[in-house]
């Protein structure tokens, strides 16, 4: 598994955890303890310092924009998984340096997360979410 995919995993099982207990205990301690238990030996700590770090500091900005994209879809109703999968995958589109992550690898990356750690139709929901707001960061750039 690629490092910063393996990164990602953990950044998502860090949230997972994170958002199962209202948020507490601190996001970074979970984080923390998930690298010495997933990822021993991984050298890129830095990014995934930043993702869980970012996503903390911009969750409402990060959640508006999650119900926006899928009305039909309430935030509390969305699966604890996909909602996750979803922040990083919006974190890494609008507030990532895109020479260093492209807004189509942070759209493949959440895809392949959601179908590693989701059900069956995530995958699709996942694009279906992230598609939309890719297309319209394009249309106002």
């Amino acid at each position: 598994m690629a490092s910063r995919h393996l990164s990602r995993s953990i950044v998502l099982q860090s949230l997972y955890e994170w958002d199962f207990y209202n948020k507490k205990p601190a996001l970074k301690d979970i984080v923390e303890r998930d690298i010495k238990d997933f990822g021993p030996g991984l050298e890129e700590l830095d990014f995934i310092y930043a993702l869980s770090t970012g996503i903390e500091s911009h969750i409402d900005k990060i959640d508006k924009i999650i119900e926006q994209a899928a009305p039909e879809w309430p935030i509390a109703q969305i699966s604890m998984v996909d909602r996750n999968v979803l922040r990083i995958g919006l974190f890494e589109l609008l507030y990532t340096d895109k020479k260093e992550v492209p807004p189509k690898v942070a759209i493949n990356e959440s895809i392949e997360l959601a179908k590693t750690f989701s059900g069956p139709t995530s995958g699709k929901f996942i694009n279906g979410v992230l598609g939309t707001v890719y297309k319209q960061i394009e249309n106002k750039e």
